[in-house]
């Protein structure tokens, strides 16, 4: 598991503390978000790892999991600054 993985893991398993979530469990499958959650993850992912996600990133599969939230800050950051 990556240091990304870890904080995404420990946002989520901070709201649900009982709930046993590995990285690649799909969060919306499981039933874990709803659309305030799910904003609050991505403004989560914004402030943590010093990204902004285009709208055009702002897709379901780029936050089911630990996993693909943890690709997405990747190719973010990856992804030249425009001016």
């Amino acid at each position: 598991m990556t240091d990304t993985q870890g904080q995404i893991l420990g946002f989520v398993r901070d709201r649900y503390p009982q709930a046993e979530i590995t990285e690649s469990q799909d969060i919306f499958a499981l039933g874990f978000v709803n659309s305030l959650f799910a904003m609050e993850l991505v403004m989560f992912v914004e402030k943590t790892f010093g990204v902004t996600i285009p709208n055009e990133e702002l897709r379901i599969d780029n936050f089911r999991t630990a996993t693909s939230m943890s690709e997405l800050v990747t190719r973010l950051l990856a992804e030249p600054a425009v001016a």
